[in-house]
């Protein structure tokens, strides 16, 4: 019997590149833009999407070239996840790097790239490009972050 653990279950700093990038779950929200309280600094979610982001299946459609084409596009860095709490509570770079296991409908359990679309975790069928959005604080969504 293999008793080896699942590259997703090992922790995140003894991921090699590859598995770093398999960890995304393909949900694209990450890539939605939020809103902040000057005063508070709450963050307040929106369903206007990144112009990059392909909102039916959850990817970049240019993540090799995203940070010349999108300067505040953030770089998910392994040793500064404690940074970005605008991260979602689903997103499993912040569920491993919080000791949380991947939820069943992510690929990496399930088996499917479309598990996260049927959960209803993902970008697809609610969001709006930003290329069409207008002004964000129109776009305000009570959904969690």
């Amino acid at each position: 019997m293999n008793s080896a653990k699942a590259f997703w279950e090992k922790p995140l700093s003894s991921l090699d590149r590859g598995e770093w990038e398999a960890l995304c779950d393909g949900c694209g929200r990450c890539c939605l833009h939020k809103l902040e309280d000057d005063e508070t600094g709450e963050l307040f979610p929106t369903n206007v999407a990144c112009k990059l982001l392909d909102r039916r299946a959850g990817q970049c459609t240019d993540y090799a070239h995203r940070k010349k084409l999108v300067h505040d596009c953030v770089k998910l860095d392994r040793n500064k996840l404690d940074e970005l709490e605008w991260l979602p509570t689903t997103c499993a770079y912040r569920l491993r790097w919080e000791g949380k296991p991947l939820p069943d409908w992510h690929y990496l359990i399930s088996g499917s790239r479309e598990t996260v679309h049927e959960a209803g975790q993902s970008t697809r069928g609610w969001t709006v490009s930003e290329v069409d959005a207008g002004e964000l604080e129109w776009h305000l969504v009570d959904r969690p972050l």
